[in-house]
């Protein structure tokens, strides 16, 4: 078995969170919605060394906002890659020469289930 650390990446909106309209959400005022069993399985990832990174189709130019949004959410993480649009979305990787054992997997949720049932 691969003892290297498992690479979560967890869209925001929808996922997380609430989805709301963006010209909502990219307001500095606005308070994210957490959707039920959010911080309960980032923190069961984070505590099994899990890196947690988090995507967004929201703006670049929003990062801050954004950031300070998680921040008082409470969501924590390891990294945060923003811009990447509301479109389809692949993982490419290579498998191992190793073992018939997969390396890259989607989850697809519905829209504002949360995160709270997956298991990794």
């Amino acid at each position: 078995m691969d003892k290297r650390p498992v690479t979560i990446f967890c869209d925001i909106d929808g996922t997380l969170v609430t989805h709301t309209k963006p010209t909502d959400s990219q307001r500095p005022s606005h308070k994210l919605n957490l959707l039920e069993g959010t911080i309960e399985k980032i923190l069961e990832w984070d505590k099994l060394g899990y890196n947690i990174i988090l995507t967004t189709g929201r703006k670049e130019s929003l990062r801050e906002v954004t950031k300070n949004q998680l921040e008082e959410a409470g969501i924590i993480y390891d990294q945060l890659i923003m811009g990447i649009g509301g479109g389809k979305r692949y993982i490419i990787n290579d498998r191992k020469p190793y073992g018939d054992e997969n390396y890259a997997f989607a989850i697809n949720l519905e829209r504002n289930k949360g995160i709270k049932s997956i298991e990794i």
